[in-house]
């Protein structure tokens, strides 16, 4: 019913920064929120940035004031923006649709992208 999609990993170095990118598709015509998550091996997958569809945002207290989460509600984009990158930024980033409502589906859905590794070292 609902996919998404992530780009725009890759390697940075500590100091940099990077863009990424989600995409949801599917017969979509209101997503409540769309947040990014990261996972490192061995560890938890851990909260990083929230938007709502009335603009609210919410971020982790690790990436607060380096990290801004956007969103074109029309095209059912999510981008965040990552500056001021550390090494323990390192992790793969997902995309997740929180609550995509889709035509002629009563309940809400959620989905997530399979993500995109970011690199954080010199």
């Amino acid at each position: 019913q609902v996919q998404v999609a992530e780009s725009g990993g890759g390697l940075v170095q500590p100091g940099g920064s990077l863009r990424l990118s989600c995409a949801a598709s599917g017969s979509i015509y209101k997503i409540y929120a769309m947040a990014w998550y990261r996972q490192v091996p061995g560890k938890e997958r851990e909260f990083v940035a929230r938007m709502t569809y009335g603009g609210t945002t919410t971020y982790a207290d690790s990436v607060k004031d380096r990290f801004n989460i956007s969103r074109d509600i029309e095209k059912n984009t999510a981008d965040l923006q990552m500056n001021d990158l550390k090494p323990e930024d390192s992790a793969v980033y997902y995309c997740n649709a929180d609550r995509a409502f889709v035509y002629y589906v009563t309940n809400p859905v959620d989905a997530w992208g399979p993500g995109t590794l970011v690199t954080v070292s010199s």
